[in-house]
């Protein structure tokens, strides 16, 4: 029988690559025929791809997929990129809600590795390309300086709780604020080497600027979000980076008996929701807009936070309609089009400015 598609699907995690050999036959039948597990190293990639030739038709190219774990999967995708193999990085999320309707009762890596296989094989999967080189070098930029931000925290509540009692250790306190001071340091540092980093890359300046015309939006929130998104390169509509950052609704509810309290999944990006919280704050107190969404959800169910959230949600819409129309937030927008609709005597007007089907 002919073979239409053939796929590797790799479950990745720190030490190894679980592999199932999938394939789509003529009749439109699937076949999972292969199993192996490797090391997450050269050596095993290596012996990976050559037990892949024996077990594949060389007449037709084979497509190698995995899932976005981490960083565990990068070292296997950029071998595979250099090979000039044809390959895909999935979302998290993507497999998660492929999973369930598959309704698997047992998971292992080989089952995660068996369902990776059949949503490739059901699917036209997008093609994955080595991130750009200054958008991974701000990733770890970005993730360094967050961890920086975190370990100062901890150490100034540290700090405040030696203060208050009632004979404090002073060579404790100042090797305490030693270390905050060595903190600022770096953080200074790594503040100074991204701003070097997009001036010296016209394009990414370009792209930083766009975001930040967005108010609330500052430099290190655009650069996060563009480092995380990898310039939104594996994001296709507002629903799916929604869902990649976490911050889609989760509704559990049947019949009358069950009726679970609505959340966002946090299923996705933690780096992303962290960089949206102040900024969604700061568009909160400075943007009418945003404060009128704040007010009328907060009136609907009382949750200053859940509201919060939501403007977190749009905002990062918003970010990613302004990248992908390359055109500046512009704050007036409606108003012209309301004047515009008032001279014109109509209401047939289509406005598709980024900045109002953001709203």
């Amino acid at each position: 029988m002919k073979i239409l598609k053939q796929v590797v699907a790799a479950d990745v995690d720190q030490r190894n690559l679980v592999v199932t050999l999938g394939r789509l036959n003529e009749d439109l039948s699937t076949q999972l025929y292969a199993h192996k597990v490797f090391a997450n190293d050269k050596k095993g990639f290596t012996s990976l791809v050559n037990w892949v030739d024996k077990f594949t038709a060389r007449e037709l190219s084979v497509h190698f997929v995995m899932e976005a774990t981490g960083v565990y999967h990068e070292s296997f995708a950029y071998f595979l990129d250099l090979r000039g193999e044809l390959v895909s990085v999935v979302l998290s999320n993507v497999t998660s809600n492929y999973r369930r309707t598959l309704e698997l009762k047992t998971i292992t890596d080989k089952t995660s590795s068996e369902v990776i296989a059949r949503l490739a094989l059901s699917r036209n999967l997008l093609l994955w390309h080595r991130p750009d080189a200054a958008l991974k070098k701000l990733k770890q930029l970005t993730r360094e300086r967050d961890q920086i931000v975190g370990e100062r925290v901890l150490i100034k509540n540290q700090l405040h709780a030696e203060k208050a009692e009632a004979e404090p250790n002073q060579t404790s306190l100042s090797r305490m604020l030693k270390r905050i001071a060595l903190l600022n340091k770096q953080e200074k540092e790594i503040q100074s080497e991204i701003q070097q980093m997009i001036r010296l890359h016209p394009g990414l300046k370009e792209e930083v600027n766009l975001i930040c015309s967005i108010p609330g939006v500052g430099t290190l929130t655009a650069v996060t979000v563009l480092a995380e998104t990898n310039g939104f390169d594996l994001i296709r509509n507002k629903r799916q980076l929604t869902s990649y950052a976490g911050l889609d609704v989760k509704e559990k509810q049947s019949g009358t008996s069950v009726k679970g309290k609505p959340k966002i999944s946090k299923r996705g990006n933690r780096y992303l929701r962290k960089a949206l919280y102040m900024p969604a704050l700061a568009a909160i107190r400075s943007n009418e807009r945003y404060k009128t969404v704040f007010a009328r959800l907060v009136a609907k169910h009382g949750i200053k936070m859940k509201a919060a959230v939501a403007v977190q949600r749009k905002l990062l819409e918003l970010m990613y309609i302004v990248h992908k129309s390359k055109t500046p937030y512009q704050h007036d927008y409606q108003l012209k089009c309301a004047d515009l609709i008032n001279q014109k005597g109509s209401q047939s007007i289509t406005i598709n400015h980024p900045s109002y089907q953001a709203g």
